[in-house]
């Protein structure tokens, strides 16, 4: 998001004579060209009013790898822009730096295309705006202050700081801030609800389930190594992040999605940005010299041999607990906010390509890459739309909520359908109680198929405002929002809000007064897809290691001989999963307790049991250097302590005692999930 202070400190004299139209559009996101675009087709007058210079958003800001779920839940216009991109790359002209069929996401005979450059979703967006003669007007920031006019519960007009005012019968917010919602007076949220507020599992702080895009190995959070009194190494926080299930008002990282490319013809090497600090980085350079390899995991090809790069891993792209009081900013904070984003991603892939610490295997590889100079040319090959994951979330009439995601509990008139996994980033980065680092607030479960999403969340309550439609800044749960976040979803919305838009003008009636059978007959008229049959997916039953008897130690506290990935499949677990051998190779995998006061303790292993696993999996016990015990466990029968749980014995035990698990001569896979030392009283 390019903005200018210049014109958030200018205040010129308002207009004598509002510019008059059926819908105002706030905002110039994707959802806010396919609003327009249905608004005109249905014969009204329509202008959107941006803040940014850029159609699209994110769209065309950099996120070219559609987050799509299922595919076959996206209609209407939201599929016709998709299908607009694949005309594009039809054409030989649109591959410069790559033939089509070498690039495996174009398929000659596909109707759309789903990955695409920054540059030729504009380009589509620019199409639509010039075909449907949609005006549009650039750079015009809403005058949060006193720029939203209301009068017998509408919104009558609203100003920007320029002082151009527009007035309208029904105004829609298609910002990724809603800005305009929160102008007018609506009821919203920002930050994770707690579990209990709309029964869910997900939301609020999850150190339990923080396994995806999580430090793979115990890594030191301090300055000189496992010496508390060095300090802390950059970005790592001292607070603890609460308890799990609890609210806070944190939300989920930014990030820039970076437009990449090989192609030296048309390659910017990484800049050095102002104010760079090697010492922001020392966590990355440790974590490398560790031995993490999955720095490029998630530069997914694009055509013309460019990325949409995104976070990947422990520490990434996604600038961790700096963002927090962005939604609510002011214009100026919000641009010192981006700009410290800006500087920070740089900077992470100026480190890697150049700093002396980071493996030569990872800095040749990142050296290979450039920024894509035929892309962002007018911001320096920067994108100039940064990911707002989440911000402000109306509250409506309905709360879009885990549940119906699960198809737990049903969802009124539905205008759209979203079928991506219930997506949150991380929120936090603290050192835990072994001084080691932790990321916090990533969640990756899908929902229970394409769910869909009511019309009364993306209408605000009828006593707050009759006229306003809020097709980005729905209102839902923090973990719904996860899911529904995504930019197909967003065109989809914008798409139904407006027809409801025209209905409502139509009729003078209220937004909330639509009659849903008109909105959905009309809805399935133009193509969109508003219900497919769904399966109910209950929330798998996870265990807190630190609210659990005697002295736990967790699978990712573990030391492993080998590589152990981790699953979740089966349901029922310690704290974020589990880990497997694969079935493969020679491994190992140690749990260790230290400083244990003398005496007797029940040990007990913990395992997700399955068919597959194997009968005969050894175990060793060694304490005080002895070992103590030897023998196996059968991982095909179900564990019969919290159905999780299985005792080998009792034992003496004393300062270090280490349980270790290993798959030589077994005859299936074996899982570890945790150990626990229970005294015996």
């Amino acid at each position: 998001m390019v903005f200018s202070l210049f014109a958030a400190t200018l205040h010129a004299a308002p207009n004598s004579a509002p510019e008059q139209y059926d819908l105002v559009i706030y905002g110039g996101t994707s959802a806010a060209i396919t609003a327009a675009v249905q608004a005109k087709k249905m014969g009204k007058t329509v202008i959107i009013v941006s803040p940014d210079k850029h159609l699209g958003g994110l769209s065309s800001g950099g996120l070219g790898w559609t987050d799509s779920g299922n595919k076959e839940a996206i209609g209407g216009l939201s599929l016709d822009f998709y299908e607009r991109v694949k005309k594009h790359y039809d054409e030989p002209s649109a591959w410069r730096q790559q033939k089509p069929e070498q690039y495996s996401r174009y398929r000659k005979n596909d109707n759309a295309m789903w990955v695409f450059e920054p540059h030729v979703a504009e380009k589509v967006f620019e199409e639509l705006v010039a075909e449907f003669e949609i005006p549009v007007v650039r750079d015009e920031w809403l005058d949060r202050a006193n720029g939203v006019k209301k009068a017998d519960g509408k919104i009558v007009s609203i100003t920007t700081l320029s002082g151009k005012t527009y007035s309208g019968k029904i105004f829609m917010d298609t910002t990724y801030e809603g800005d305009l919602m929160a102008a007018a007076g609506i009821s919203y949220h920002v930050g994770r609800e707690a579990n209990d507020v709309y029964g869910e599992t997900l939301n609020g702080v999850q150190t339990a389930r923080a396994h995806s895009h999580q430090f793979d190995f115990p890594v030191s959070a301090y300055v000189i190594e496992n010496d508390p009194r060095s300090g802390l190494l950059a970005r790592v926080s001292n607070e603890q992040p609460g308890e799990d299930g609890t609210a806070d008002d944190k939300i989920q990282a930014y990030c820039f999605r970076m437009c990449l490319t090989t192609a030296k013809e048309n390659q910017v090497k990484f800049p050095k940005p102002e104010g760079y600090d090697p010492k922001e980085y020392a966590l990355l350079g440790r974590y490398l010299q560790g031995g993490w390899k999955g720095v490029f995991n998630k530069f997914d090809p694009a055509p013309n041999a460019k990325t949409d790069t995104n976070n990947h891993g422990g520490f990434s792209t996604d600038n961790i607990g700096m963002n927090y009081d962005y939604p609510e900013a002011s214009y100026e904070r919000r641009q010192e906010i981006i700009k410290e984003h800006e500087q920070y991603q740089k900077g992470w892939l100026y480190f890697i390509a150049n700093d002396p610490s980071v493996p030569k295997d990872v800095q040749d590889r990142m050296n290979k890459w450039g920024l894509a100079k035929d892309e962002f040319v007018d911001n320096g090959n920067w994108p100039h739309q940064i990911y707002v994951r989440e911000a402000r979330r109306m509250i409506g009439p309905v709360v879009m909520c885990e549940p119906m995601l699960r198809a737990l509990q049903p969802t009124p008139k539905s205008i759209g359908l979203g079928s991506y996994n219930m997506d949150s980033h991380n929120v936090q980065r603290y050192v835990n109680d072994k001084g080691f680092v932790r990321n916090e607030g990533d969640i990756q479960v899908g929902p229970g198929g394409a769910y869909p999403i009511s019309y009364d969340s993306v209408t605000p309550k009828k006593e707050e405002c009759t006229n306003l439609l809020v097709p980005v800044c729905v209102s839902s749960s923090h973990i719904a929002y996860g899911s529904i976040r995504m930019e197909p979803v967003f065109m989809i919305l914008g798409q139904s809000a407006a027809t409801a838009a025209v209905m409502a003008i139509d009729k003078n009636i209220a937004v909330q007064d639509v009659d849903y059978t008109e909105l959905e007959d009309r809805l399935l008229a133009d193509g969109q897809v508003l219900h497919m049959e769904r399966k109910p997916k209950a929330p798998k039953v996870v265990l807190d290691p630190k609210k659990m008897e005697g002295i736990v130690i967790d699978d990712t506290e573990a030391q492993k001989n080998g590589n152990w990935p981790v699953s979740s499949v089966v349901s029922g677990y310690v704290g974020v999963g589990y880990v497997h051998d694969e079935n493969d190779g020679k491994k190992s995998i140690a749990f260790t307790a230290k400083d244990l006061k003398a005496g007797k303790y029940d040990v007990r292993i913990a395992y997700s049991n399955n068919g597959n696993r194997a009968s005969n999996v050894p175990v060793t016990v060694t304490s005080g250097g002895k070992e103590i015990f030897r023998g196996t466990i059968d991982q095909k029968k179900a564990p019969s302590i919290d159905n999780v749980f299985v005792s080998i014995g009792q034992f003496k035990l004393s300062g270090e005692a280490t349980v270790t698990l290993s798959n030589e001569g077994v005859n299936g896979y074996v899982v570890a999930d945790a150990v626990a030392l229970v005294p015996v009283k």
